[in-house]
């Protein structure tokens, strides 16, 4: 099994990790958990449906190992999938999924042994047989990963039924907030913009006939969701470009789509940046942090799209120009008073250094690390991702102000997402002191340890937990 000094490279990391870094809260500011999900806290049947049912980062491997479908996403039973799963996971040399794989089993099963085809059975069955014992449920999972805060990703449509009654529930020992994430109103673009208008109509019995309805509907949801304990928007910006609009073009542009005529690309993307500074200005109102999830390119294989649908791991980054545009954005928004709390990803590493200088054009007094640049996501949630983005930041920024990590995952045993930042994080800090460029001042370094893993984020997003 893996060291307990794993990713842990020399003795200052490992005081730093074991410490102030290991035992600290998490704060999973976000992710795609279900509400629904946490609130009726079923006891799992079964581990491939736990570890392998919403991962399409495991997928992703299967597939590109030549395994079917039926293995994968389809009909195979359990245990099937497992052995699938353990012979594609032994050859996963140098893979952030080969270490995930066993940390998770580590941490969750007390499984001592590394994942191969020889011993895939009785580990599966032993898996299997904690689950029943210990009755093990998302909100089991949830306590013992020592979580205080969860904000899943939320369509303005959702009634957040479940969010109101995990609320009312006292004895969870976290919290579970919703996330407003707009993505369909800002995707004019798509074929199922108009139907997607309608149900908007309908959650808010607010007939959306122009522009200006739209708005109003959009701050009746912001309110809403606000009144629930909302306090970050999310948006996926799969491109971008700036071209100025005015209020009486955009009117055009949105009853053209509702009337079913074509829009250019110059129109669809006035509309999409005239509406997120809209939408800017309303956060910022309500105190809420803006996410800018940039660059993913979506269902590229589209054949698999229409037969299982999205986020089944057949994403890929995109590769495009973002610094004029971007800052033409976020500059727009900040002449206007309305650029909020912003945190910017980017799935594309060549960004590091754009995202890394731009957040420190935009000060604001009394809010440190106004702007971040959001952690190492998705394609870059691994060793040399996250050393790039934290050198990046390190050598460009400031390192104490940012807000650390987050699983942006579907499974409830991704926390372990966190101690692997966490071990790299303190190896990174660690070299740093052995090879002589920072002080070894314990004081120091421990509220720069313990800022990173979980108060820098809980202070910026305003969360009493």
């Amino acid at each position: 099994m893996l060291d307990i000094n794993f990713m842990l490279t020399g003795p200052t990391s490992r005081l730093l990790y074991n410490d102030f870094a290991k035992n600290t809260p998490i704060y999973d500011y976000h992710c795609h958990l279900s509400a629904k999900e946490i609130f009726e806290d079923k006891v799992f049947d079964d581990i491939s449906d736990l570890w392998l049912g919403y991962d399409h980062y495991k997928w992703r491997a299967l597939r590109y190992a030549g395994v079917s479908e039926e293995y994968i996403s389809g009909d195979a039973n359990g245990l099937e999938k497992f052995k699938m799963w353990a012979k594609v996971c032994q050859r996963l040399i140098g893979s952030p999924l080969y270490h995930w794989a066993h940390m998770e089993l580590k941490t969750y099963f007390d499984v001592d042994e590394f994942l191969k085809c020889n011993n895939a059975e009785n580990i599966y069955n032993f898996c299997n047989e904690k689950i029943k014992i210990e009755k093990i449920s998302p909100v089991k999972l949830i306590n013992n990963s020592n979580v205080k805060l969860i904000c899943t990703t939320d369509d303005p449509t959702d009634n957040l039924e479940y969010h109101k009654l995990l609320q009312s529930n006292k004895d969870l020992g976290f919290k579970v907030l919703p996330t407003f994430r707009p993505d369909n109103v800002l995707n004019i673009d798509k074929a199922g913009f108009n139907k997607y208008i309608e149900s908007l109509s309908t959650i808010c019995n607010f007939r959306i006939e122009t522009y200006g309805n739209l708005i109003e509907t959009l701050k009746i949801r912001i309110e809403h969701f606000n009144n629930i304990g909302c306090l970050l928007s999310d948006h996926s910006i799969e491109n971008i470009s700036y071209f100025k609009a005015n209020k009486e073009e955009v009117d055009e542009i949105f009853l053209k789509k509702i009337k079913g005529e074509s829009i250019s690309n110059e129109e669809v993307q006035k509309y999409r940046n005239y509406t997120l500074l809209l939408l800017a200005n309303e956060y910022r109102k309500y105190s809420w942090v803006m996410q800018l999830h940039i660059g993913a390119m979506r269902n590229n294989n589209k054949i698999m799209f229409d037969k299982i649908g999205a986020d089944a791991g057949f994403d890929i980054m995109n590769d495009f120009e973002i610094a004029e545009p971007l800052s033409r954005l976020l500059d727009e928004m900040n002449s206007k008073m309305g650029l909020p709390k912003t945190i910017l990803y980017t799935l594309n590493s060549k960004d590091n250094l754009v995202l890394s200088t731009l957040p420190q054009c935009y000060p604001e007094n009394g809010i440190p690390g106004k702007i971040q640049f959001g952690t190492a996501w998705w394609f870059n949630d691994h060793k040399e991702g996250m050393l790039s983005h934290l050198k990046s930041i390190s050598n460009q920024g400031m390192l104490p102000y940012f807000i650390g990590m987050l699983t942006d995952s579907r499974s409830f045993l991704s926390y372990v997402r966190h101690d692997y930042f966490r071990r790299i994080f303190c190896s990174f800090l660690g070299e740093l002191v052995d090879n002589g460029e920072f002080e070894y001042d314990l004081e120091i370094l421990q509220e720069i340890v313990e800022n990173i893993c979980y108060k820098n984020v809980k202070n910026y997003i305003g969360v009493e937990v």
